[in-house]
Order: C-alpha cells, then structure tokens, then sequence
C-alpha cells in the first residue's frame, strides 16, 4: 500500500490556516539573531557584566529618565516585509523626537522570538518564500478567509501560541523593570491573541475576555491601498488607518468610528517633511552629494531591500529605450541585497544616450527619492508613501496578491502613476513622462497631494496622549486624544 502525501497547494493551505487569524478576506478595487550562549566562559562574563537578557532586549531606545518619569510602549511586529519594522523604528524616533526620555519602546519580532513551534517561529522565510512566488501568498492571503481557515486559524493560533505570547507581553520593558504600560501592533497578526493575552495578565488570569483588559491596545496599520482584515479587530482602543478605503475596511469589520484615527503611513525620519514644504536641500544638491549628474532627468528602480520583482530585465529595457533617446538622462538602480542584480546590471554595456549608476543596499533611500525625476518600484505601501512625500511619480511593476494589490488603483486614482509588470511598456511609459515635462509636473503635485509627511509625528502624539492618559486616569486626571 502507498503512503499518501500532502500536494504543495495542500501543505500551502494547511500553513495557511495555521497562520492567520479570524477574518474575511478583503480586496479593495479588486536581524534577527537569537543569542545562544553555551560557553560557562562566556556566560559568567555576560553575568558578571549584568548585561540585558533576551526579554529585557529586543530593539529599544533607552533615553536618560527616572523610572517614575518614564512610560514604556511594547510595539509588536514581524520581520515578514521591511516594512513593519521600519513603521515600529519610526514610531519610536518620533516618541524620542516629541517626548524626548519620556517614552522607552520594547520593539518585538513576536513570531520570531516567542513562537514555540514550526511554521510560527518561522514565518519570516515563509514569507521570503512566497514574495518570490506570488501564487502561493494568493494562497495563503486568501485560504486564511475561507471558513475553515476563520475557525481553524482561530483556534490554533490561541492553542499554540497563547502563553507564548503572554510571556512576551509581560516581560519588563526600557528601564523600568515592569511590564509596557501601552502595546501597540503593527502587524496584522498581532491583534487577536494579543489582546486576549493582555486580558488575562490584567484580570490575574481571571479571563481572557478582550472586554476585560486594561492595558491600552492600539493598531498602526501599515498596508495603504489594501489589507487583510485580520488587521481590524474591534478589541483595540484606537485603529489607526492611513487610507479611506483601509477605514471603511475597519468599519466593514465593525470597529467604530470613535476607534478610528486617519493620519497616513508611519514612514522613516527622513521622509518627515514634504519636498513642497521647502525645508529639504534641492534637488541640485542632492544630486552633488550623490556625484550623479545635476542636469540630467534621473529615473529610480528600486525593487526593495532584495532587489525582488524581476529588476534586471526592467532596468535592461529602460536603460535600451533612454539609451536610444535622442535627450540624455540617467538611471539610477538599487539593487538591495540581490548581489546577482547588482553584478549582471554593472557588466551591461548601455546606450549613449543614459547614464547607469547602479547601487546595492542603500540606508539613503530619502536622498536618491528627492534627487529623482521618476520612480520604477514595487508597489509596497511604504515605499508608495515616501514617493509621494518626495513628489516623485511611480511606475509600479509587481505587487503581492492581497494586500498590495489595492495600492494599485490607489496611486493610479490619485494621478501620480502607472502600473505593468512588461518591461516594454515601463521603458516606454517612464520614456514618455521623461519627454512631457508638463505631464511630468502634473503627477508630481498629485503625489504631493496625496503626501502625508506629519502622519508618523501625528501618530506618535497621539499614542503618547493614550498611554499617558493611562497613568494620569489613575491620579484622576483625563486626557483627550485628537482625531
């Protein structure tokens, strides 16, 4: 007799249910180092030196403060996507910017450092996985809002991961040797067992009813244009939401309308200021510092920090088609950590009529956007926001299914850019924009428009209203939030 085997979509969909949580899906518009110490050496030394352990560690600002004066916020994410942790980094400049030793973050891969088992504790390369083969994130995107996946991944999720994730939510966090006094998530499957952790440490194990927590609960999303709803859990305090679409999403899974906050996308520091505002160095400048050509109009690829969605053969056919232009320009690609991009694109000969400087990892990426014309990118939700906060109109050419696909029409209905994933028609629709400077224009004012550049700060302050509204509630004093 044959032993059966699971198929791969069966394995997918079985990963599927296991990693999300209760939902129905929705489409609008259709390093991390875990230290192990085994040396006894080693070990004596670190405890001789009274050095941090793992839970009183993971990405933290520390600022100088008495413990008294100081409120800590556990912010939880995942590393699947750059884009949690940099909205969990941002977070944290503007609470050390606004409050500066006033607010101590406790910055967690939850998944990563407290999932006890396989596939939790490991969802990060799954996650690599999949962004290199969409069709099997469609897979999971959606099998996660099928019925059984809603009932599946409810369950399971509460049953393997449940005291994990109450050891992490009650570790001390900054310097004050308690427990946040505010948790925030910026990752959609941080919301449900979470909060019903956060209910049971309040209740002393009394209940895990989300009704019965204490400990302010808050949600930054951090997809744009589309997100599953696992994000929207009416538990939560206060939902922020960077969209109209993602609010009408969030009351489409009844969160009221005194949860919610619209601001916009939290987004790095350097992107916090509008190039219309007038406070940024010119373009001119930029372009010096960089030791790129000042006159030339300048295209950007970027294809994320692993330089995904086929980035060799888009800049090929751009780089043929200005090449071959009759007016000069120049091209700019990071490569991030796809050393095979970065050495196929330096071994190309290229037209005379473009100028090709090809990059690897950047931790400039403000810098290259504002010294940009146009911007060939991926349409992840954070990269879209900083585009417009530069005025910098997209071509977009891959999305994961699901989440990104809403940041499409989002960029498109706004008028500051354009999406195929064909090599031809991106050389020739950037060609295009390159040749009408009016056209050109026009979708740089659109996307200053729809720029959102004090979203990050606006967020910040209105977090550290909450949290210190907690303590101050307790002296009997109250403290309003603004919407």
């Amino acid at each position: 007799m044959k032993s059966s085997k699971l198929s791969s979509p069966s394995i997918i969909a079985l990963v599927c249910c296991l990693l999300w949580g209760p939902s129905q899906a929705f489409q609008p518009s259709q390093v991390r180092h875990n230290l192990r110490v085994s040396s006894p050496t080693i070990r004596s030394v670190i405890s001789a030196a009274n050095l941090p352990t793992k839970d009183q560690f993971a990405t933290q600002l520390y600022s100088q403060a008495d413990n008294d004066d100081v409120y800590t916020v556990q912010i939880l994410m995942s590393d699947t996507g750059g884009g949690h942790r940099a909205s969990a980094n941002a977070l944290r400049d503007a609470f050390d910017v606004l409050h500066p030793g006033k607010i101590q973050c406790d910055i967690v891969d939850i998944y990563t450092d407290y999932a006890p088992i396989w596939p939790f504790n490991d969802v990060v390369n799954l996650y690599k996985f999949m962004a290199k083969y969409p069709i099997t994130w469609a897979i999971l995107f959606y099998s996660g809002a099928s019925p059984f996946g809603i009932w599946f991944g409810d369950i399971i999720l509460e049953l393997i991961t449940f005291d994990a994730f109450k050891k992490c939510l009650a570790r001390p966090s900054g310097t004050t040797g308690k427990r946040a006094d505010m948790v925030v998530s910026v990752h959609p499957l941080c919301q449900q067992v979470p909060l019903k952790a956060l209910a049971d440490l309040d209740t002393g194990g009394a209940t895990r009813e989300m009704s019965a927590r204490k400990t302010p609960f808050c949600t930054v999303v951090t997809d744009l244009g589309g997100a599953h709803p696992t994000w929207f859990n009416p538990g939560v305090d206060k939902c922020f939401v960077p969209s109209d679409v993602l609010r009408q999403a969030a009351k489409d899974r009844l969160l009221g309308e005194g949860q919610l906050i619209q601001h916009g996308l939290p987004i790095r520091r350097g992107f916090w200021s509008s190039n219309s505002a007038g406070t940024t160095k010119s373009q001119e400048s930029l372009r010096e510092e960089l030791e790129i050509n000042k006159s030339l109009p300048t295209v950007l690829i970027v294809g994320g920090g692993d330089g995904m969605g086929g980035i060799v053969s888009i800049a090929e056919s751009l780089g043929a088609e200005l090449g071959a232009a009759s007016s000069a320009s120049q091209m700019v690609v990071v490569c991030g950590n796809n050393q095979q991009a970065k050495e196929a694109l330096e071994a190309k000969t290229w037209g005379p009529g473009v100028s090709v400087e090809v990059k690897g990892f950047v931790n400039n990426m403000d810098e290259w956007m504002r010294a940009s014309d146009v911007l060939v990118t991926k349409a992840g939700p954070g990269t879209i926001a900083e585009a417009s906060i530069c005025g910098l109109p997209c071509m977009m050419f891959a999305f994961l299914p699901g989440q990104e696909a809403g940041n499409i029409p989002y960029v498109e209905d706004s008028g500051f850019g354009k999406y195929s994933d064909q090599p031809d028609t991106i050389a020739s629709t950037v060609s295009g924009w390159l040749k009408s400077p009016d056209m050109l224009k026009r979708m740089q004012e659109s996307a200053l428009t729809a720029a959102r550049p004090e979203a990050t700060l606006d967020i910040a302050r209105d977090l550290a209203e909450i949290v210190f509204a907690t303590r101050d509630s307790a002296k009997g004093e109250k403290v309003a939030v603004r919407r």
